[in-house]
Parts: C-alpha cells; sequence; structure tokens
C-alpha cells in the first residue's frame, strides 16, 4: 500500500491506475470502515482511502483534539482490507492557507436533524469532502466514493453535492455494521465506559420501536409517536436530540395520503441522535 501525504504525491501515485474507488474517513478505524473498503475494491481501478480529522466539522466544545489517532493501526488494517492508496494528509497539506471558501449546502437538506443540532457541521463536510474529490478524481476523470449509512444525512448531503456540481463521482452506500446487540459501529463508541456500552444498543431499538409503531398508525399520529420513543428513551437515562421519523427521499416528514395511512413501508427512515453519559452516538433505520 503506497502512502501519500501530499496532493502533488496523491497525483502522482494516481498516475495511469485508472478511476480510484475511494473511501475517506477520520481514522480511528473499525470493521464498519473496512467493510466500505471492501466494498470499493470492485468498484474501481484502483482504491483509494484517507485518513484526514477534519477541524472545520468540529464545533468549538467538540472533541477534535481529543478525537482518537490510531495510525499504526489504521494502516494496517486498511492494507489487508485491499487498500492501495493511502491520502493522509496533515493539515497543511490539505489547508495551507486559511480555508475562506466553503460549501454550503442546501439548508433544507442540511439544517435539520445533525444540522440543527451541530451548526455548521455539513458546511465543514462538504468542504473536506470537495476538497478530497478534487485530490483523488481531478486528474482521473472521476470515478466512485463510498460512503456509510451509519451517517445518513451525510450521505444523503454528499451525493446532493455530488449532483449538483455534476462532479464526475459516483456516491455509492454502504451499510451500517453493528455488533450483536444492534450497536451501530461507531469510531466513538471507543468513548462508552462498561456500564454506558451495556446500555448503547438502546438506540438502535427505540428506532426499532418507532418504526415498527409508526407502520401501525396513520401519519398525523407519529409526531405523538416521535414525543413518546423520545421521552420513552430519555427515562431509560440517555439525552436525546431526536428521534425522527422522515422520508429517504429528502428527511423530510412524511405527508399523509388521502386515505391518512402511515403505512409507507419502503420509503422510510427512522433517524435518533442522543447521549449516553458523555457520548453521542446517532443510528438510523430503513423500513
Amino acid at each position: 500500500m503506497h502512502i501519500a501525504h501530499s496532493i502533488a504525491e496523491l497525483r502522482t501515485a494516481l498516475a495511469g491506475r485508472g478511476r480510484p474507488a475511494f473511501v475517506p474517513t477520520m481514522g480511528n478505524l473499525h470493521a464498519g470502515h473496512l467493510s466500505l473498503v471492501r466494498q470499493a475494491v470492485p468498484l474501481g481501478d484502483v482504491t483509494v482511502a484517507s485518513i484526514f480529522v477534519n477541524r472545520l466539522q468540529f464545533l468549538p466544545h467538540e472533541d477534535f483534539d481529543s478525537y482518537p489517532r490510531t495510525w499504526d493501526a489504521d494502516r494496517a488494517q486498511l492494507e489487508s482490507a485491499g487498500c492501495d492508496i493511502l491520502f493522509a494528509p496533515r493539515e497543511a497539506d490539505l489547508y495551507p492557507e486559511p480555508q475562506t471558501f466553503k460549501v454550503q449546502p442546501d439548508p433544507a437538506l442540511a439544517d435539520l436533524l445533525e444540522g440543527q443540532f451541530r451548526p455548521g457541521f455539513f458546511t465543514g463536510v462538504c468542504t473536506v469532502v470537495m476538497k478530497l474529490f478534487a485530490a483523488v478524481f481531478g486528474t482521473t476523470g472521476g470515478g466512485t466514493a463510498v460512503f456509510g449509512k451509519k451517517d445518513y444525512q451525510q450521505w444523503m448531503v454528499i451525493r446532493r453535492m455530488a449532483e449538483q456540481f455534476a462532479l464526475p463521482v459516483d456516491v455509492v452506500a454502504g451499510d451500517t455494521c453493528r455488533a450483536d446487540d444492534g450497536l451501530a459501529l461507531s469510531s466513538r463508541n471507543g468513548y462508552l465506559g462498561p456500564a454506558e456500552r451495556a446500555q448503547a444498543a438502546g438506540l438502535s431499538q427505540a428506532l426499532r420501536r418507532l418504526a415498527d409503531a409508526a407502520l401501525s398508525h396513520p401519519v398525523g399520529e407519529w409526531p405523538a409517536l416521535e414525543a413518546a420513543a423520545t421521552d420513552a428513551l430519555r427515562r431509560e437515562g440517555w439525552a436525546p436530540d431526536y428521534l425522527v421519523v422522515r422520508r429517504r427521499a429528502d428527511l423530510q416528514p412524511a405527508v399523509a395520503a388521502s386515505n391518512g395511512n402511515g403505512r409507507q413501508a419502503g420509503t422510510l427512515v427512522a433517524l435518533g441522535a442522543a447521549r449516553i453519559g458523555s457520548t453521542r452516538l446517532i443510528d438510523n433505520l430503513e423500513f
């Protein structure tokens, strides 16, 4: 596996190797990341992963400085998963001067849910992904990028960004990987203490119950179901930001059909974000 730190080094390594399949990460890798790399391998001529902890997507009170950096383990895991080129820029390589030009995503998609509770987050995400896409695909004629559905809204925002800017990048989704008890794998799961880890699957269970309830009630009752699910999770010791049912197409609330029927299976997603202890977890469930 070749390791490149600068954009120039990356483009030299990519020269003559065809269309890349790309998996961007912030490191501290787990089985979910590696499944995305393995998914990417047959989608391109050369498989590229990046490791970069992007300051622009962290709020001032969040964990940029303490975010785990596990370079040696990450490098070994990527190589074993079939990664050909690892792009690992330093901050000065990717942002050699202050990044004053930024990508502002559509507020209708980016300012709700995660964007409401983490204002500016998706501007930081879109800006770094646009720059990573320019680095990886700028001299290759395009290719494929693989993003995990665990970060459902992020995947949707990036996909729409690629469409809006007519980028020659096919944004592909990878399914969420879960622990045996249903907890979605996340780099931040490492922050959980033993007691918190024992409770952590409660978020995915709450989303399952909410989805089941939505399918058995008219859509007009869904806000009450969401409120009840949020209250129930709070009683279990969580601090929820949101538990909601939305349309997969645009993450907007579902609209009642003329018969008021809420049974719209196959078009919906339940999304949640909540803190257990000091750790904020997100999850979702398509149904």
